[in-house]
């Protein structure tokens, strides 16, 4: 089963490219768990986690909403674990520049 997250910004908030930029600074450092494991796209960004296997396929739709797909190659251990993550990155970061956050379980 695969997670697909919404969040949706505060108005006039580019989100997207503002997580593009800041896993870009924290990668700059050698901070960040998270880190681009794809080739940059237009309004696309596929990312990995340092230590839980499995990916997070991002992308900017209509109204700056950013949706973001949890995927893993092993088991559900995993997958949580890498939906935590994110969600703390992304509250950590921008957490008072977000309006809603949505999951949908898909199976």
């Amino acid at each position: 089963m695969n997670k697909l997250i919404q969040i949706v910004p505060v108005a006039d908030f580019r989100l997207f490219g503002q997580m593009v930029k800041k896993e870009t600074e924290l990668s700059r450092k050698n901070r960040g768990t998270f880190h681009r494991s794809a080739t940059k796209e237009r309004d696309r960004a596929k990312w990995s986690h340092a230590k839980y296997k499995g990916w997070i396929n991002l992308q900017r739709t209509a109204g700056e909403v950013v949706t973001a797909e949890i995927r893993s190659r092993s088991q559900a251990d995993d997958e949580w674990q890498l939906l935590h993550a994110f969600i703390g990155w992304v509250d950590r970061h921008f957490g008072d520049q977000i309006e809603a956050l949505h999951i949908h379980y898909r199976r």
